[in-house]
């Protein structure tokens, strides 16, 4: 006699929300330690000096080098960074209007696009010099000059790299865009810049969207809106560059064929509706503010699971030669990026 088993159609469902249940706890919680520590900072001495936004990073990077977290974590940590993130990049496009888009004028949108084309040149014959190979140059190419990991993932598959090389080129995003994002703060008082000048060098520079409002927000409002104008018109490019790779470096005839996500991320799309829906004045003013609020907490939570992401060591098994080269790279990428500046003359 056969006995039947009842399937319970409670755990197809709930399997995949409970595997991201652990990582996503551990990333609240260092978010959570994150806010702490900045509230105490404002107690003790009455200034933010370090935002939440750096300190949720250093915190999860200083975990994750020095504990070997288990796999169980991985999943929910990855969904934190991904899409936690670009939801987080959805909402922020209700405090930007199309105002800001107009004010950035044809000049800077042109000069980020030679920007773009420019350090992809720079930054591939570095690598070339240094002795790369063609595949990994590029990939070091496409992080620095466009958005850091997020490039390198979608360059991979169109110009059939290697898994080593991709390795090799995340590693060096994934540390140097945190180093950049503690470093870059130091231009704003150095150089004496504006807020605006300050929101186009981190847009400019900075590989991941996060990592731009990270690095920004010491500059004030302007320059972490103005970054992340900056920044979304960088990571357009990642279309067009996605385009000239398929066509020019593609190996044999059963190349991979550049996907409309690359071209327009959701995020992206949904940035750009919010910030038309604020320009049409559909949500109400009293809105705006919780929705930045939002933004940012969810970006808090996202940067910490970036945070748990980045093992320091790994930049040591980068290998010399790629890390010569992102090293170069971005001191070029700032180079040009503070020439623009100087040429636009933002004020």
């Amino acid at each position: 006699m056969r006995i039947a088993v009842a399937h319970n159609p409670d755990r197809s469902w709930t399997a995949p929300i409970m595997s991201l249940a652990p990582g996503i706890i551990l990333s609240c919680l260092v978010a959570l330690a994150a806010f702490g520590l900045e509230a105490v900072e404002v107690r003790l001495s009455g200034h933010r000096f370090i935002e939440n936004l750096v300190l949720a990073i250093l915190i999860g990077t200083l975990i994750r080098s020095l504990v070997s977290l288990s796999e169980v974590f991985k999943p929910g940590i990855r969904f934190c960074e991904k899409f936690i993130l670009e939801v987080a990049i959805v909402l922020l496009g209700a405090s930007i209007s199309v105002q800001a888009l107009k004010a950035a004028g044809p000049a800077l949108v042109l000069g980020i696009i030679g920007t773009v084309v420019v350090a992809i040149a720079v930054s591939y014959g570095i690598g070339r010099a240094l002795g790369l190979n063609r595949k990994l140059a590029t990939l070091v190419a496409c992080g620095n000059s466009i958005c850091g990991n997020s490039a390198i993932a979608a360059a991979a598959p169109v110009i059939d790299a290697e898994p080593h090389d991709i390795a090799s080129a995340i590693a060096f995003t994934a540390v140097l865009g945190v180093i950049m994002v503690l470093a870059l703060p130091l231009a704003l008082v150095g150089l004496g810049m504006t807020g605006a000048q300050y929101g186009v060098l981190s847009g400019l520079t900075v590989y991941a969207v996060p990592q731009v409002l990270a690095a920004a927000q010491p500059g004030g409002v302007i320059a972490v809106q103005t970054g992340t104008l900056v920044k979304l018109i960088r990571v357009m490019m990642l279309g067009p560059v996605l385009f000239a790779l398929g066509m020019t470096m593609r190996s044999g005839s059963s190349g991979a064929k550049v996907k409309l996500r690359h071209i327009a991320p959701w995020f992206i799309i949904g940035f750009a509706l919010m910030m038309a829906l604020r320009s049409a004045g559909a949500f109400p003013e009293e809105f705006i503010e919780p929705l930045a609020h939002t933004s940012n907490a969810l970006t808090v939570l996202a940067m910490a699971a970036l945070g748990l992401s980045v093992d320091i060591r790994s930049l040591g098994r980068a290998g010399g030669r790629v890390v010569a080269t992102a090293v170069l790279s971005i001191a070029a990428l700032t180079a040009i990026a503070l020439a623009l500046i100087f040429a636009l003359q933002i004020g």
